[in-house]
């Protein structure tokens, strides 16, 4: 009957409280442990589970009315084990927001998507690395990446597109801002990352780029690298705002803050991507924007793809992430 989802041996829909470790529970001050954590700062959202994992942590969902896009959609989130750990009661956590390709206008598929014969999903394997010290135990916020589907061609580039939803404001400023209502979380910028596939890989891409005061890292996973959205048609300033080689080369001359890039292709990609690729790290990965490529032998253009390889790039921008730290 939990497997069908039928009340009351199911526990989806039920509300989830991520924030379990307080004074009440260990019979301690929360005071944060150094002056880069950021307690959750509220309002508290009304997270909703989706799916109980094995460990016992919650993928769960809300329904942001973003305050500063004024766009209203749904983000998934996921707080690893170790966030209720009582040793890590005080500290901050990494925040990953993690973009899907594809529409991603009414899901995202690395909330609850579980990929290839090994049935491997995000969550799991965020959990796994950490273990293996190959990753920081990242608290993972999976929102939508379109305000509607990409039919006719259309799609909105992560970006505020003059006379459309402000997707690029909904995803550098709502859904990091709910993640600090709600979390412990790490002041400083490198102790926030984007990932994304495909359109989400050029969303994280841009994200880092264009806010490289409030973004650290990123991993790109065959990624678009310039905007191509129709409906940049009159807006070419704005367009030329949002082109990740142009902010890179901006942000080359600036000399700083340094950030990192990591890209991931199959070798059976489209061949256009794989050279969009390779000719953006050759000509703007300098100075203060650091670029690694891996390439998938046999990958091709999916989420499964990326996420098999992933550890690579995600124990290379660990390097790079803060907490957390935990208490004495």
């Amino acid at each position: 009957m939990s497997h069908y989802e039928i009340p009351p041996f199911t526990d989806k829909g039920d509300p989830v409280n991520y924030d379990q470790t307080g004074s009440a529970k260990h019979g301690r001050s929360a005071q944060p442990a150094d002056s880069n954590i950021l307690m959750p700062t509220g309002p508290k959202a009304d997270f909703r589970n989706v799916k109980t994992l094995s460990d016992g942590t919650h993928v769960s969902v809300v329904t942001l009315d973003g305050p500063k896009s004024g766009f209203k959609g749904k983000v998934w989130v996921w707080a690893p084990k170790e966030y209720q750990d009582a040793k890590f009661a005080t500290s901050g956590f990494p925040v990953m927001i993690a973009l899907p390709g594809g529409p991603g206008n009414d899901s995202n598929y690395w909330s609850v998507g579980e990929f290839g014969p090994d049935r491997l999903s995000l969550e799991k394997s965020v959990s796994k690395w950490y273990e293996e010290g190959r990753s920081k135990p990242f608290l993972l916020a999976m929102p939508i990446l379109n305000p509607g589907p990409d039919t006719h061609g259309i799609y909105w580039d992560a970006s505020d597109i003059p006379d459309q939803p402000k997707m690029g404001t909904w995803l550098t400023e709502d859904v990091p801002n709910l993640m600090k209502a709600n979390f412990r979380t790490i002041k400083d910028r490198a102790g926030w990352s984007y990932m994304g596939s495909s359109t989400g890989g050029f969303a994280s891409l841009k994200a880092v780029l264009k806010h490289p005061d409030k973004f650290k890292t990123a991993i790109a996973n065959g990624p678009d690298i310039v905007p191509d959205s129709p409906l940049w048609r009159g807006h070419e300033k704005e367009m030329r705002e949002n082109n990740p080689k142009v902010l890179a080369k901006q942000l080359t001359a600036a000399k700083e803050p340094d950030v990192y890039i990591a890209f991931q292709v199959g070798t059976r990609e489209n061949t256009a991507t794989i050279n969009a690729v390779k000719n953006f790290m050759a000509t703007y990965g300098k100075g203060p924007v650091h670029t690694k490529l891996w390439e998938i032998p046999g990958g091709t253009h999916n989420g499964a793809t990326y996420l098999r390889m992933m550890e690579g790039p995600m124990q290379w921008i660990s390097e790079q992430t803060t907490g957390p730290t935990p208490s004495s």
